[in-house]
């Protein structure tokens, strides 16, 4: 079995960063191995609801099923399937400072032949758990009240550019 976990500090309050992160079609604004995520169905979000994702590792195509299993304060578990692995991702959020603590853990088994690939899957799991970490992270500060007022009231500009040793005139 292949265990990746990490855990991030975010701006974000836990209820919004949770309430993001059980709608699953979120992973594939930050997931790098992620090409698509939709949702089966409509509805409120709760534990039987579905998605259907297409991500491609190593240069290989796969869909998954991800159904959401668990759903409690502070805690999602979301179970994943394909006849080639059964991928569990659990999420834990709890409160940390003005922010977040954020814990994203995947577990990902490996079935027949697929399974003699687990060593290599590995390894570029976790080069994508890093890169994933930095997204989610990213994704997650967008949704802090103060850095989306601070979007709405002063748009993205070029840095002004300034001379090393050159001073401000006033």
């Amino acid at each position: 079995m292949i265990v990746v976990e990490r855990t991030l500090a975010v701006d974000v309050a836990p209820g919004l960063a949770l309430g993001y992160l059980t709608d699953f079609a979120n992973t594939a604004a930050w997931g790098p191995a992620v090409r698509q995520t939709t949702r089966n169905g409509a509805g409120p979000i709760v534990p039987g609801s579905s998605w259907h994702q297409v991500c491609r590792i190593l240069g290989i195509t796969t869909e998954l099923t991800y159904t959401l299993v668990l759903a409690e304060p502070g805690r999602l578990v979301f179970q994943g399937r394909n006849e080639g692995a059964t991928c569990l991702d659990e999420v834990t959020v709890r409160p940390a400072g003005t922010g977040s603590e954020v814990t994203y853990r995947v577990e990902l088994e490996m079935h027949g032949l697929a399974k003699l690939a687990t060593p290599v899957i590995k390894m570029e799991l976790e080069k994508l758990g890093a890169a994933g970490a930095a997204a989610l992270t990213e994704a997650l500060n967008r949704l802090a009240p103060d850095a989306r007022a601070a979007e709405l009231h002063f748009p993205a500009a070029a840095p002004h550019p300034t001379t090393r040793g050159q001073e401000a005139q006033a």
